[in-house]
């Protein structure tokens, strides 16, 4: 089949990648969307996992990963709960890891191990191998962390696709890893990233919808109305198992979770203070033989990664102004 990404192009899919891509739990994931909350709170924000994860497994496959590799990234969000990271909140993992937790389950009680058989692959291969061109550990640069800051600041209207286009051309594979071959590429990366993870992530409405549907889902599952296997459904469903419960103190909560809220930061007197994990960034660049991170090449990468370090681990403190309908 023919698949159509807004980043990448047109690319001819067929065999092990379009069974995945037809599967339940790959399919789910267009009812989930990246940004959690945000799209309850902003219509505009609403790519979703399947749109990322999509673009991974292309992401890989432009830059050379192998078959196998490209299916890890295809599979690598499959065990996102509905709404994202906001179970995180309601859970309180710090690590904002719940869905690795999970990872194994959703995938073993699903058709996923089957197909894979068919083609003659086992699921140990796929997901217990180390792909370095997926994931790697932050600061570096790796086709996940790479793709949801590109999908969301395009279609946010932050950069454009021109940018984009101009900016992949400067990766670089060495030993396996995303490096870069120009520090003004670099730089345009670290600056796009932390427009992603502090000015997108951090945004304040992202902030007060995260916390605000992270309440209700906490009654709700305290209260035994709804259960984590619930969450394993699409966004849409949630929701409207959350208003069909019959439950005064939940349709209050419900209610606030609305995109024309009043805020206002403020140092005291505040309703709500989050914090989002702290996500920092710094490529690698090729300068002569060696690589060299961006920090020791640029006074601004240095500077902005010390920024968003600070802004992250003080959070934002928020007064709701209005939070009545």
């Amino acid at each position: 089949m023919i698949v159509s990404d807004s980043l990448y192009g047109q690319h001819d899919i067929g065999g092990v990648l379009e069974e995945l891509m037809l599967s339940k739990p790959v399919q789910r994931l267009k009812g989930v969307h990246q940004g959690g909350a945000s799209y309850l709170m902003n219509e505009t924000w609403n790519v979703t996992r399947y749109d990322h994860s999509v673009g991974v497994m292309l992401l890989i496959r432009k830059l050379g990963g192998s078959l196998e590799e490209q299916m890890a990234g295809l599979l690598h969000d499959v065990s996102h709960t509905a709404f994202s990271h906001v179970i995180d909140f309601v859970l309180e993992c710090k690590e904002e890891d719940h869905h690795e937790k999970i990872f194994e389950r959703i995938i073993m009680n699903s058709e996923i191990p089957f197909i894979l058989k068919r083609y003659g692959y086992q699921c140990e291969t796929i997901f217990d191998s180390e792909w370095n061109l997926l994931e790697r550990p932050a600061p570096e640069l790796c086709a996940d962390r790479v793709d949801y800051t590109l999908r969301d600041m395009y279609h946010y209207g932050n950069i454009t696709l021109e940018s984009v286009r101009d900016f992949l051309v400067h990766v670089i594979i060495v030993d396996g890893r995303m490096c870069l071959d120009d520090l003004e590429a670099a730089e345009w990366f670290v600056k796009t990233y932390y427009g992603e993870v502090i000015d997108f992530f951090m945004d304040p409405l992202n902030l007060y919808g995260y916390d605000a549907l992270a309440k209700a889902l906490k009654w709700a599952l305290e209260k035994k109305w709804i259960s984590l296997d619930d969450l394993l459904g699409e966004d849409e469903e949630v929701m409207l198992l959350l208003h069909s419960i019959e439950d005064d103190d939940l349709k209050n909560l419900l209610k606030r979770i609305r995109g024309d809220v009043m805020l206002c930061e403020v140092q005291a007197d505040y309703d709500l203070h989050r914090k989002t994990k702290v996500r920092l960034i710094d490529p690698s660049v090729m300068l002569g033989t060696q690589l060299v991170r961006t920090s020791k090449l640029s006074g601004k990468v240095k500077a902005m990664g010390m920024e968003a370090c600070k802004k992250a681990t003080r959070g934002i403190y928020l007064k709701v102004m209005d939070s009545n309908p």
